[in-house]
């Protein structure tokens, strides 16, 4: 199966939004765009793959613009579809209701280069089915979701998801929603090292330990920075410890002011994380996964300021709760005590490059000091 997630966008029931939608559809750049009609592709942008999915199942005389058409049934009926319209690609769409159609949506997936499934049960159990058995396969399956959310669980079932979601479209913002879904899961982020510069002890104040939902790798913590334009990487608690049993799911953050990357590329307080919030994880190589947070432990501690300085001269600032078993990532994995930091160790960090307002980039003139 794929590693590109596909995003089609099904536009049968789109009415007289369907304009607007196509024209978004095109600047989010969705991949493909969905109609029963011949007639409703002729203005898709050459940029955006045409699909049609005629509603009796039968190709019609004229496709029209069509690149691909999804029909049900056997191999058979394609192959004879294929031989009159050579110039069309043509995939299966399979209903999914029971465990007989379930074997038909695998051979789909194991065999068919387009296949096109909808499962009529709630339960994601028959497509974590279909992944497992179409792991090899060269083909790609795009799965129907009924809204965003269940978008969001496709895309994630089984940790692959299927290789592609289809939703239907009622109105514009559909697009920037399922592309917003789809590549918000995995990605990388440019880290630089940061030279220690400073610390100090700064008395007591309310630290937030953020526990997620997923367990965290050694080399993974979250970036925390006291500004949002700097963030150090603060490792999970995934290493040993002498008086404690790890927590690897778990990441002591700092000071509940701090700034830390959620999903999407917006910025969120600390304190602002709750049960359910999603945070972006980020290893030592830069590579990034969004996690969910199960919940956000505050409580006083003493704490303790870190200053850094990166390659091009900026300051970078962390305050970290005063306690060794507080740790921090270097280069290559190493991890440190953040009371044993010392002028000249090196953290790994990360400098956002626009302003915040209210979490979102922007280009605006914003002192943090």
């Amino acid at each position: 199966m794929s590693t590109t997630k596909l995003c089609w966008l099904d536009i049968r029931a789109a009415g007289a939004a369907r304009e607007a939608i196509v024209e978004e559809a095109a600047h989010q750049r969705i991949d493909g765009l969905v109609a029963s009609d011949p007639a409703d592709l002729l203005d898709v942008p050459p940029t955006v793959k045409k699909v049609l999915i005629p509603e009796d199942g039968e190709v019609p005389a004229d496709p029209g613009p069509a690149e691909l058409v999804i029909l049900p049934g056997g191999p058979g009926k394609r192959a004879e579809a294929a031989a009159t319209h050579p110039g069309i690609e043509f995939g299966r769409f399979v209903e999914i209701t029971d465990a007989e159609s379930l074997d038909e949506a695998i051979r789909a997936a194991r065999t068919e280069r387009w296949s096109v499934l909808h499962f009529r049960d709630p339960t994601k159990i028959p497509l974590e089915i279909v992944i497992a058995a179409a792991a090899d396969a060269s083909g790609a399956v795009v799965t129907l979701a009924g809204d965003i959310e269940e978008a969001e669980v496709v895309l994630g079932c089984l940790e692959h998801g299927s290789d592609g979601v289809l939703l239907t479209a009622h109105a514009p913002g559909a697009a920037t929603a399922l592309k917003r879904a789809a590549t918000s899961r995995t990605g990388e982020i440019d880290l630089v090292e940061l030279e220690v510069t400073a610390t100090a002890h700064i008395g007591m104040g309310e630290r937030a330990c953020v526990d997620t939902c997923s367990y965290l790798g050694k080399d993974e913590g979250i970036l925390v920075g006291s500004h949002s334009k700097g963030m150090m990487l603060c490792v999970s608690e995934t290493h040993p410890l002498p008086y404690m049993p790890t927590r690897p799911f778990r990441v002591n953050a700092g000071a509940i002011h701090s700034y830390t990357i959620s999903d999407h590329g917006r910025t969120s307080y600390l304190s602002e994380l709750r049960s359910g919030s999603r945070v972006l994880a980020v290893n030592v190589k830069g590579e990034t996964r969004v996690v969910t947070v199960g919940r956000v432990k505050i409580e006083t501690r003493p704490l303790i300021s870190v200053d850094a300085k990166a390659p091009n001269g900026q300051e970078v600032n962390l305050i970290l709760q005063d306690d060794w078993h507080v740790r921090v990532l270097g280069p290559a994995g190493a991890v440190l005590n953040s009371t044993e930091l010392r002028p000249g160790d090196r953290i790994l960090g990360h400098l956002p490059t626009a302003d915040r307002h209210v979490g979102y980039p922007i280009d605006e003139f914003c002192r943090e000091q």
